[in-house]
């Protein structure tokens, strides 16, 4: 009886993520369209944030981001897509974040909302041809991220491309160390109680409140100013690599506080 019923769980669970990418494909042109819901949406998303973010309590080997981004600061901090919702909650009041986001129209909730959370935000893509497709605001976005790495600001930047292949990094955060001279760091923020929408093509997962939470980092990535094409495939590699170690981690670590 159990494992008849494991099935029948995943299959409702199926169905209801259908039903909300129906209900989303239907509603966010209307959204688009209207500043006010857009607004209200945003106050809603922050104030839910801030709900889970205060009845979500860090593991007590959590890394404490106010003690180690300074180590490396400016430092480009870098997500998984699907695994990234919560990071503006991670920033404290006097960490500079610039963030750059996609120039989509899903993005823009994103972005408003980590506007609104204290970042300071650029749009453009960060993907494989970011270099050379400057109408799509790669290029200008990533001389942008370049220009506050300068002048002393750290940097957020997802790491895979949208709808490409999830937990691979791209090569346009690698571009961005290489031009910049600074240290890449893997970020991975975890919660313990979370909806998955398993049919993503990123695996969202929606951090649910009341129950405890983990920052884990990777090592940092340097890459080198005169660096050629193989070793920039490497550092993505590694840049890869690293990012996937630290979500196992913290979800390792999860597991083992239950």
């Amino acid at each position: 009886m159990e494992n008849q019923e494991i099935p029948a769980r995943s299959a409702r669970k199926s169905r209801k993520d259908g039903i909300a990418r129906r209900l989303w494909r239907r509603i966010r042109e209307p959204l688009a369209r209207s500043e006010v819901v857009k607004t209200a949406l945003v106050q809603l998303i922050v104030a839910y944030m801030r709900l889970v973010d205060a009845t979500s309590p860090r593991l007590k080997n959590s890394v404490r981001p106010e003690a180690v981004f300074p180590n490396f600061h400016p430092v480009i901090l870098t997500f998984w897509h699907g695994q990234h919702l919560m990071t503006p909650m991670m920033r404290s009041d006097d960490m500079d974040i610039v963030g750059m986001f996609s120039r989509s129209a899903d993005a823009e909730m994103n972005a408003r909302v980590a506007e609104k959370l204290g970042l300071h935000i650029v749009r453009g893509s960060g993907g494989r041809r970011a270099r050379t497709e400057p109408a799509k605001g790669g290029a200008r976005a990533l001389l942008q991220l370049k220009n506050a790495l300068k002048a002393g600001r750290s940097v957020a930047m997802i790491a895979d491309i949208a709808h490409g292949k999830a937990r691979e990094s791209g090569e346009g955060i690698i571009l961005l160390a290489k031009l910049s001279g600074r240290p890449i760091l893997p970020v991975a923020l975890a919660y313990s109680r979370n909806y998955v929408l398993e049919k993503t093509w990123d695996r969202t997962t929606i951090p649910l409140p009341f129950g405890r939470s983990v920052i884990m980092c990777g090592e940092p990535v340097w890459v080198s100013p005169d660096a050629d094409e193989a070793e920039l495939e490497g550092k993505r590699m590694e840049l890869t690599r690293q990012l996937n170690d630290a979500t196992e981690r913290a979800y390792a670590a999860l597991g083992k506080a239950k």
